[in-house]
């Protein structure tokens, strides 16, 4: 079992090498951090999208909609991720001049792989992914999964391993299975729990009123979501453009958190793929990972230094980086975030 969880974050590993090597090849593309030489223009900023749109943007929309964007001198222009879209490799490259990736320890990797991006933002302070189960066989906290079949994505092993040992827990003495596109595998009794985020609340009434949750966050593997990201030159030539984009997305957040349905119908109106009850019934907890008491403190998309360096040395100790182990500086700044202060703290 432990041997194919290797060879999962193995390919994983090399596929960002990968990556690295044919950033050569992409780097002739022109950066999307445009400046117009114009001063009544406004800098366009293309935001690159780790998968499909969905409520995860949902301050960027409300800033959008509201003209948040063009009173700070931005236009921004939004490129959905999805299969097969590398949207790391396109940030680094210059096809988009910010990115957005859902989980923190994708960039520590593409950091060891020799690829220049640095977080410089988190959208949600504690991430959302979950263990669900049933109250029938429930797991509550990390030793309940001792003798039972866990099924979680392929990407997401890695995460099911450094919670067992981050609590102690052999890897022998868990089950892993691939997860299907659904909780199927939990609601037939073929696995105990399953996984996912708590913010697709339409995916999760199937489990009913029977649902136990466990967080990530809670077993002791803190990470951040939706964390915003650049590269060391876009940060290096247009720190002023940055700062002024993420002051027009706390702005946005802002809006949505005094005026969460006002703001969901921006969403559904950008997106109308997306449905309105749903989005209704996920908007509070979204707001809820994107403002806590961090955030009352120090201001909408704050991190900290401390954190990130948990995060490497969990993935140090499970030899997850495949070149050198990078430090903090290495994947993230608080550059932009000072820059920002004043209004994010408004809004925080």
């Amino acid at each position: 079992m432990a041997s194919r969880s290797n060879r999962l974050t193995s390919l994983d590993r090399r596929s960002l090498l990968h990556r690295s090597l044919t950033l050569g090849a992409l780097a002739a593309t022109p950066s999307l951090i445009t400046v117009s030489t114009r001063a009544a223009d406004n800098a366009t900023v293309n935001m690159q999208l780790g998968w499909l749109a969905s409520n995860g943007i949902l301050g960027e929309v409300v800033a959008k909609q509201q003209g948040y964007y063009e009173e700070e001198g931005i236009a921004l222009e939004v490129t959905p991720g999805g299969p097969g879209v590398d949207g790391v490799a396109s940030v680094a490259a210059g096809r988009s001049g910010v990115g957005q990736l859902s989980s923190s320890p994708s960039l520590m990797l593409a950091r060891s792989a020799g690829i220049p991006v640095k977080a410089f933002a988190a959208g949600y302070q504690q991430h959302p992914f979950t263990y669900f189960s049933l109250a029938g066989d429930p797991i509550r906290e990390p030793k309940d999964m001792i003798g039972k079949t866990i099924a979680t994505q392929p990407t997401a092993v890695i995460l099911l391993r450094a919670l067992l040992a981050k609590n102690g827990i052999d890897e022998g003495d868990v089950e892993i299975v691939n997860m299907g596109s659904d909780m199927n595998q939990l609601m037939t009794g073929q696995a105990a729990a399953v996984t996912g985020w708590l913010t697709n609340t339409n995916a999760l009434k199937v489990l009913g009123d029977d649902r136990v949750d466990m967080r990530l966050w809670d077993t002791g593997i803190q990470l951040y979501a939706n964390v915003y990201y650049t590269t060391d030159d876009q940060l290096t030539e247009h720190a002023d453009v940055l700062a002024n984009y993420l002051r027009g997305s706390a702005r946005g957040w802002g809006f949505a958190k005094a005026n969460p349905a006002e703001a969901v119908d921006m969403l559904v109106a950008e997106y109308p793929n997306l449905d309105r009850d749903s989005e209704l019934e996920a908007v509070g907890p979204v707001l809820g990972f994107g403002f806590n008491d961090t955030t009352a403190a120090n201001g909408w998309g704050s991190m900290n230094a401390s954190n990130w360096q948990a995060q490497i040395d969990t993935y140090a100790s499970l030899e997850q980086f495949e070149g050198e182990t990078p430090s903090v500086d290495d994947v993230m700044t608080t550059a932009v975030l000072e820059a920002t202060t004043d209004i994010r703290k408004e809004i925080g």
